[in-house]
């Protein structure tokens, strides 16, 4: 891939991206692909524009199998729009061009034959408000099942994601009522079911924690740390703190200002996240995770 452009995508074969194979799981998947360093996205300067205006470029890295990858800098750099990238949200966007290479699995996930539909279905994501539908709570969870032909099991389907998602106990003896009446934190756990629910071999989260309180950011974290072992996950936050407890590997990217007052995003550095609290290599990084700027 060397450039996108989203208005001239045809009709593409999901069977394209071959690996992994989508299998509905009663057990966690085998959290050793970690420790093995399965690559599942690699980016090699990676740049995105909106109409021409660069919004970020430069990225080069990679993100493991079963690891938690945190986006961290400053507001404005980037870091949504480089993990819109991941599930080709940016197509969605007029004007947006994704230029660089990046492949999923081994494969470019933006080559002529992938079809977006297909990505988003094995790269799920969680937005930063919670956003059920105005539907049942078990409807939210059997939408994107059915969406899929899926017709029978879907009780299992239902009580499995919700299980993973930590609110099956909470939730059990009200399926049939409105998921609007949950609570901020239940409402985003019951986002989190029903992105995987379709099962997804990786779910992007982009400021998950934003608008809750601290008691449900806590219980949104431990949740991470709990799928982490069944799937790759990569989140965009705002919060040092979070970053620091919840992923194994951190991207700081900052903004440079040009000239013109033009912005535009940059990684910094990418390591793990306790190389990256501890002993960071770019004195940019020091200064924005001190705090002294950003």
């Amino acid at each position: 891939m060397t450039t996108s452009d989203p208005g001239s995508e045809e009709p593409m074969s999901q069977a394209v991206l071959h690996p992994p194979e989508v299998v509905e799981r009663d057990e966690p998947r085998d959290s050793s692909a970690a420790d093995s360093g399965e690559v599942v996205f690699s980016m090699c300067d990676v740049a995105v524009s909106y109409s021409g205006n660069v919004a970020i470029e430069g990225v080069t890295f990679d993100i493991a199998a079963r690891q938690i990858t945190a986006l961290i800098g400053p507001s404005g750099c980037g870091k949504s729009t480089l993990i819109r990238c991941f599930n080709r949200m940016n197509d969605l966007i007029p004007g947006a061009k994704v230029a660089g290479t990046l492949t999923y699995h081994g494969t470019d996930l933006y080559g002529s034959k992938v079809d977006p539909v297909e990505v988003r279905r094995r790269v799920g994501m969680v937005f930063q408000k919670p956003n059920p539908f105005p539907k049942s709570i078990y409807d939210n969870i059997a939408f994107g099942p059915r969406l899929m032909g899926k017709k029978r099991g879907l009780d299992d389907v239902v009580e499995r994601a919700l299980t993973r998602a930590a609110l099956w106990d909470e939730v059990k003896g009200q399926l049939k009522e409105s998921a609007l009446a949950l609570s901020g934190g239940q409402q985003q756990r019951l986002c989190i079911a029903r992105c995987i629910a379709v099962e997804p071999d990786v779910i992007l989260m982009d400021e998950p924690c934003s608008a809750l309180d601290p008691i449900a950011t806590a219980k949104i974290e431990d949740l991470m740390e709990e799928l982490k072992g069944q799937y790759t996950i990569v989140i965009v936050t705002h919060n040092m703190q979070q970053a620091a407890r919840a992923s194994d590997m951190t991207a700081f990217i900052t903004t440079d200002v040009a000239e013109d007052g033009g912005r535009t995003g940059r990684l910094v550095e990418f390591d793990e996240t306790n190389k990256i609290f501890t002993q960071p290599v770019d004195p940019r990084t020091e200064g924005y995770i001190t705090g002294r700027f950003g």
